[in-house]
């Protein structure tokens, strides 16, 4: 053996050194539970948990979370526990606790940071909304007395669901509803981004930004451009920079509900003024419920997954239950009281997979209400019965049909997502 080929090898094996030291390193990379223990660990300098936090910000970012600069450079440990630390976390960076997020911090569920969370988001939230008080009544102007409702369903949903699109098309002929196909969509969700109607007939078309298509390219890129839809639609609209979906506004008699997901999506926006900006664009007097603030457990938050109107003072909606969270629980009773409102339960239930997180199955109050017709979505399961008898109750004089849609379904939505109807005056 030359003794060139003994000194090339050494030097061969010196420069993969950092390779295998890097390698080693991305092999022991901290976990977030490693770095929770060293962040509560009071022998450490408050400028070395500012470094802790900063590596866990690298990891959270990975998974679309993140912890604000402004965070971690005014983070004081005080004495605090991890407990105590994972709560603060997640209220000033605005994450829900889920079971998921404690078992990556906390290496396993922590029910009772979970209902502390609740309670001071509620107590937050409470201090924050507008009250009755403070909401200016407008003046609302009553539906004309005769119309005729079309409904609108973009051209991507022939395309992509082509069965789901047949059953409806052919319920809507059979009760002699016309339809009519969207241009220049980039997803089949047209109520969202479709201008949302008052009942003086006037079309206000938002902003369409929601911060769940926000994130992913794929998502992004699949937001529709509202101002060549409408062009190329000839839709004239009344345009706003209020940054709203139409399947977060519920119109009925005078009244609009709203989920509080619209203050998310208007940071910059005092809330007070923009409920009354809404109450006097809709002509409506607005009532605002909640939605969960997890978006991995609702990620849109419209009204349209929660409730539906059946008349001014009444509403469906879906099931309360005792294990809901308690700002949920009170901000819903909240909006009962203070509006006089009768609320009807309807079953509902989940059934999220991995392969369609966002399954919008189980969901019966997102049905199709068009002229004197409802549409509703089952499921094939022992509450399909429940549900249909309530909403045949609810609304003795509409024909009442149901429909298999669970192909769009576990896409996120149901028929009032994929439908956009609109009244032309006689």
């Amino acid at each position: 053996m030359s003794t060139e080929f003994i000194i090339g090898t050494i030097i061969g094996l010196i420069g993969i050194i950092p390779v295998v030291i890097q390698i080693v390193k991305w092999v022991k990379k901290p976990k977030l539970t490693d770095l929770m223990k060293k962040l509560v660990d009071n022998s450490l300098s408050t400028k070395t948990h500012r470094k802790i936090l900063q590596k866990m910000n690298v990891i959270l970012l990975r998974s679309g979370k993140h912890i604000s600069s402004e965070y971690i450079n005014n983070f004081v440990l005080n004495k605090r526990g991890k407990e105590a630390v994972f709560t603060d976390l997640c209220l000033q960076n605005d994450w829900e606790p889920t079971k998921e997020l404690c078992e990556m911090f906390m290496n396993g569920d922590y029910p009772s940071i979970r209902k502390k969370y609740c309670d001071m988001k509620n107590a937050q939230q409470k201090r924050d909304e507008p009250t009755a008080d403070t909401v200016v009544k407008v003046e609302t102007v009553p539906a004309q007395p005769t119309g005729k409702e079309v409904v609108y369903l973009s051209e991507l949903l022939k395309e992509r669901f082509p069965d789901c699109f047949n059953r409806l098309t052919s319920t809507l002929k059979k009760h002699n509803v016309e339809y009519r196909l969207l241009k220049g969509t980039k997803d089949i969700w047209c109520r969202d981004y479709m201008p949302v109607q008052t009942e003086s007939g006037k079309l206000i078309q938002f902003k369409y930004d929601p911060s769940y298509l926000k994130g992913k390219r794929e998502w992004e890129e699949s937001r529709s451009d509202v101002r060549e839809i409408c062009r190329l639609n000839n839709i004239d609209a009344t345009f706003s920079d209020i940054n709203l979906d139409g399947g977060n506004v519920l119109i009925c008699d005078g009244r609009a509900i709203i989920s509080d997901r619209i203050f998310t999506e208007n940071p910059t926006k005092d809330k007070d003024s923009l409920v009354n900006e809404l109450s006097k664009l809709l002509e409506c007097e607005i009532i605002i419920i909640p939605a969960l603030k997890s978006k991995d457990e609702d990620f849109t938050g419209h009204a349209d997954g929660m409730v539906r109107f059946v008349n001014r003072n009444t509403i469906l909606g879906n099931e309360r239950r005792p294990d809901e969270y308690k700002y949920m629980k009170d901000g819903l009773q909240k909006a009962i009281d203070v509006f006089d409102l009768t609320y009807i339960d309807v079953p509902y239930f989940e059934t999220k997979d991995s392969m369609h997180p966002e399954s919008a199955i189980g969901i019966y109050v997102n049905y199709l209400e068009v002229n004197d017709l409802i549409v509703v979505p089952v499921f094939g399961r022992e509450e399909d019965a429940q549900a249909i008898k309530i909403i045949k109750k609810a609304f003795p004089n509409k024909k009442i049909e149901t429909m298999d849609y669970n192909d769009v379904a576990k896409e996120g939505g149901l028929l009032n997502c994929t439908t956009w109807v609109i009244k032309y005056y006689l």
